[in-house]
C-alpha cells in the first residue's frame, strides 16, 4: 500500500513553486510530519511534511523542477522500499545529485531529530557533517534553528594542526610540476537566481519604473534615546522579557510623523489615492535567501515591548526560513536599517505599492555645535525615499523633521506632541 505526497496548497496569487531540496531519498524512512522537501516561491519557502510514517518511494520531480498545487511529488511506501520503486526513482535521484551545487554532505540521521530542523539549519548541519543531537535547540517546540547551528560552529575548537611526518623529505626532492592551463584565480561560476531573489529584483525595478522616486535626507542626534536606553534597558528586559532596542523608538517616531502627514502612509491605485487609517509598519530583514519585509500590524496600538518582541520573532523566523506569506503581505510604510551593516548613507527604494520608506544608518560620533559649543554627539543620517506623484517635497521634508524631533526628545512620543 502506498500514499502520495502532494504539493501543498500555495499562497494566494502564487501559481507555482520550485522544488529546492529533497530531505529524504528513495529507501529512507521517516516519521509523520517530518519535513520531506522544501518548495521555494517568489515570497517564502514552504516545507512539505510527511502525511504518514513510511519509506520514500518514487520521486516524481528532481530538484529545480517547477510544481503546482496538488501535483504528486513522490510516493510513500509502507515498510521496506521495493526494488522496483528504487529503480524507478533512479533518474530523479541522479538529477537531484547533479542539481546540488554544494559538496556532498553527510547523510541526515533517520531519527526524529531531523524533523525538528528548519530548512536552513538542515543545510548547515549536512554541509558541516554535524550530529543535530549535539546542538542545543532554542527554536519553537524544540526546533533547531540556523542560529543554533551557527553558534555551535563558532564554539567548536579549531582543528589541530597536522603533525610533522616521521621522516622529512630528502633535500633533493623536486617541487610538484605546475599544471599547464589558464592561470589560477580567474574561475567563474554561473548560479541561477532563487525565485525569491528574482521576485525582489522584479519589485525593485517595477518601483523605479512606475513611481517618481525622490530621496530627502536629514540627521538626528540620538543622545537622548541612548541615555533613555542606558537608564532603563536592564529593568526593561527584566520586567518585560525583551531587550530595548532602537527599532521600537523609530517605529513609534515614524507613526507619530505619519499621523501628522497621512499622505506618506497612503498608496496609489490607478487614478486614486488610498489613505490608510491604520499603521502596518514593515521592517526589512536581510536573510541568506534575500530581503524580506515582515509587517508589524496596528503598530500604533502596541507598546515598545510588543514591537521589540514582534520584530525579534519575525527576524528569527525569516532567517530560519519559517516566515509565512501572511507575515509579509500588506504594509503601509517600511523601515530599513542599513546601519547594521555599516552603511553611513543610502537611498532606499520604496516597497511598492507603498509610497515611502525610511532608511536608518550607522550611528557615528561627530562634532556638532550645541548651544554655541562644539560637542561630540551620536549622530545618524536619515533618508526618506518617496513617490513624488502624491507626496510633495514639503510633506516629505517635514515628515522627516517630525521623526527627528521625536527621537531627539522621546518624551514627545509619550505625550503625542
Amino acid at each position: 500500500m502506498s500514499t502520495e505526497i502532494l504539493v501543498p496548497a500555495l499562497p494566494e496569487s502564487i501559481a507555482d513553486a520550485t522544488l529546492v531540496a529533497w530531505h529524504k531519498q528513495p529507501g529512507e524512512s521517516f516519521k509523520r510530519d517530518e519535513n520531506l522537501a522544501d518548495l521555494e516561491t517568489d515570497k517564502v519557502v514552504l516545507e512539505v511534511p510527511a502525511p504518514a510514517d513510511g519509506v520514500m518511494g518514487e520521486q516524481k520531480f528532481a530538484v529545480g523542477a517547477t510544481v503546482t498545487a496538488g501535483q504528486v511529488l513522490a510516493v510513500i511506501n509502507a515498510g521496506a522500499a521495493p526494488a522496483a520503486s528504487a529503480k524507478a526513482a533512479a533518474p530523479v535521484a541522479a538529477a537531484n545529485a547533479l542539481a546540488k551545487a554544494a559538496p556532498a554532505a553527510a547523510k541526515a540521521p533517520a531519527s526524529g531529530t531531523t524533523a525538528k530542523l528548519s530548512p536552513s539549519a538542515r543545510r548547515l548541519v549536512e554541509e558541516n557533517k554535524i550530529d543535530p543531537a549535539s546542538v542545543a535547540a532554542t527554536g519553537r517546540d524544540g526546533r533547531l534553528t540556523k542560529a543554533d547551528v551557527a553558534g555551535f560552529l563558532d564554539q567548536k575548537p579549531a582543528a589541530a594542526a597536522p603533525t610533522a611526518p616521521a621522516a622529512a623529505e630528502p633535500a633533493t626532492a623536486k617541487p610538484a610540476p605546475v599544471p599547464a592551463g589558464p592561470r589560477s584565480g580567474r574561475a567563474e561560476q554561473r548560479v541561477p537566481m532563487s525565485r525569491l531573489r528574482q521576485r525582489v529584483a522584479q519589485r525593485l525595478v517595477e518601483a523605479q519604473s512606475t513611481q517618481a522616486l525622490l530621496t530627502s535626507f536629514n540627521e538626528v542626534d540620538l543622545g537622548a534615546v541612548q541615555e533613555l536606553r542606558a537608564r532603563y534597558k536592564d529593568k526593561f528586559e527584566k520586567t518585560l522579557g525583551v531587550k530595548l532596542g532602537f527599532m521600537s523608538f523609530f517605529v513609534k517616531a515614524t507613526i507619530e510623523a505619519l499621523k501628522k502627514f497621512p499622505v506618506v502612509n497612503a498608496s496609489v491605485d490607478g487614478g486614486d489615492i488610498i489613505y490608510h487609517e491604520f499603521y502596518d509598519i514593515g521592517v526589512a530583514v536581510s536573510t541568506d535567501r534575500g530581503l524580506m519585509v515582515p509587517i508589524v500590524r496596528d503598530a500604533d496600538q502596541k507598546s515598545f515591548a510588543d514591537i521589540e518582541k514582534e520584530i525579534t520573532a519575525y527576524a528569527t523566523r525569516a532567517r530560519a526560513g519559517q516566515i509565512a506569506i501572511e507575515d509579509i503581505t500588506g504594509g503601509t510604510f517600511t523601515i530599513t536599517n542599513g546601519g547594521v551593516f555599516g552603511s553611513l548613507l543610502s537611498t532606499p527604494i520604496v516597497n511598492a505599492p507603498q509610497s515611502a520608506i525610511l532608511g536608518m544608518h550607522k550611528i557615528q560620533d561627530r562634532p556638532m555645535v550645541v548651544n554655541g559649543k562644539i560637542e561630540i554627539r551620536p549622530m545618524m543620517y536619515l533618508a526618506v525615499t518617496y513617490d513624488h506623484r502624491i507626496i510633495d517635497g514639503r510633506d516629505a521634508v517635514q515628515f522627516l523633521v517630525a521623526i527627528k524631533d521625536s527621537l531627539e526628545d522621546p518624551g514627545r512620543m509619550l505625550l503625542g506632541l
